[in-house]
């Protein structure tokens, strides 16, 4: 077993590489990396792997991203203090409470399958994660009771944009979606509602991510 002082040793010379690699590009992602380490997110038999940049298991079959495309999405949201977020698809809580150290306020986050609600919500716990609201249910359809959002960041493959996360952005929000196969390559979309209504559709480039499972996306 690998002790704590070398976990965070691992860790800190990780997000240094990262940064200075250029994936993590803002001091803000990067004190946020600092303060909520992965290996606080995973399993204990995972611990000592959180700092290798590739998907990590989680239970029932999930998995948590790898480094890099965990600050590449935090990095294309423009998370700043005071944003109204939500994301779809907890896992680990990991990514959630990175959002939280961002935007200092409420983070509502939505699981669809319960023993992983249990599991982000101990991590959160334990992390001293405060302001991270983990709701159980159908993340196609988003969580209306918090919406407009300012951002929201999906973290599973959608065949298509959910229109119920649509409706539910702010204008002169941004939602960020992987579109395409199932358990396939997807292609990871920003989209911005202008203050008119209208969306505007950016591709960034090719991911891999776990299907969105929901009545606005799979069907599981």
């Amino acid at each position: 077993m690998v002790s704590p002082e070398e976990l965070r040793k691992r860790w800190e010379k990780t997000v240094e590489r990262l940064f200075m690699e250029g994936i993590i590009k803002s001091e803000a992602v990067r004190r946020a990396f600092l303060r909520y380490p992965r290996y606080l997110f995973v399993e204990e038999r995972y611990r000592e792997y959180a700092h290798i940049d590739e998907p990590l298991p989680i239970p029932h079959g999930q998995t948590v991203s790898a480094l890099h495309m965990v600050a590449i999405m935090l990095e294309l949201a423009e998370l700043r203090e005071g944003l109204n977020v939500l994301e779809i698809g907890t896992g680990s809580g990991w990514n959630a409470a990175l959002i939280s150290e961002l935007v200092r306020t409420d983070v509502y986050t939505v699981e669809r399958i319960p023993e992983l609600v249990e599991f982000a919500r101990r991590n959160l716990e334990e992390a001293g994660v405060e302001n991270v609201h983990v709701i159980p249910g159908d993340g196609t359809k988003g969580f209306p009771p918090k919406a407009p959002y300012d951002r929201i960041i999906v973290t599973a493959g959608a065949p298509k944009v959910p229109e119920p996360l649509v409706e539910q952005l702010k204008p002169g929000g941004k939602l960020l979606i992987p579109v395409g196969g199932y358990h396939l390559w997807q292609d990871l979309y920003v989209i911005e509602k202008t203050p008119e209504g209208k969306l505007r559709k950016k591709r960034w480039g090719g991911v891999a991510f776990v299907p969105l499972i929901g009545e606005h996306g799979w069907r599981g």
